[in-house]
């Protein structure tokens, strides 16, 4: 089996790597996991033209397709959104003849800058993490996919190294378990 053939492929979105404590490491971690194809958009697609066909070949070959990225205006990177426009088109993702991904999951591993705290009711943001994660659960539904519970660090910019690497491990046993019961429920890392 090819990396481009494996059940998980993670959909990497990060803008400035070279300032991730986070997602940089994790994608690492990530890409030496067996059966893992980790996907650099912003390495892959500098001039953000995304390779369409060659998306949805690594996507079809995939059982679970993780969005692995920092929050960003509550939301996703600008290139993660173009390539979830282009990449699951109507016809192919959803839609009449849309079946490309039926069947599959979806995980969502994000990080944020602001603290658990500041996500919910009487924090800054006002809602808590999963109101922003909602288009994406929803696009998954849209695609018949079902969308697994998300795993969040929070403050990722002031995370010490032990919790750091605590997130990494669980994001990597989470991801070689994709559908083990045990590690079927998502988490939230205070950072």
């Amino acid at each position: 089996m090819t990396k481009s053939e494996s059940p998980i492929v993670v959909i990497y979105a990060h803008p400035t790597p070279g300032h991730s404590r986070v997602n940089r490491p994790l994608a690492e971690a990530l890409a030496s996991q067996p059966h893992v194809d980790v996907r650099d958009l912003y390495r892959r697609y500098v001039d953000y033209d995304i390779d369409v066909v060659a998306e949805q070949r690594a996507l079809a070959a995939a059982d679970t397709v993780v969005l692995q990225y920092p929050v960003h205006w509550y939301n996703v990177p600008p290139l993660l959104k173009l390539w979830l426009d282009e990449v699951l088109e109507y016809g192919w993702a959803y839609g009449p003849g849309g079946t490309g991904l039926r069947g599959k999951s979806m995980l969502a591993v994000a990080s944020t800058g602001g603290t658990f705290d500041s996500y919910g009711p009487e924090g800054n943001h006002g809602h808590p993490i999963e109101a922003f994660l909602l288009p994406l659960e929803q696009t998954a539904r849209l695609c018949g996919m079902d969308w697994l519970p998300p795993l969040v660090l929070h403050d990722a910019d002031n995370t010490n190294a032990q919790v750091l690497a605590e997130h990494i491990a669980h994001v990597c046993r989470r991801i070689g378990a994709h559908g083990d019961s045990q590690e079927a429920a998502g988490a939230e890392v205070r950072g």
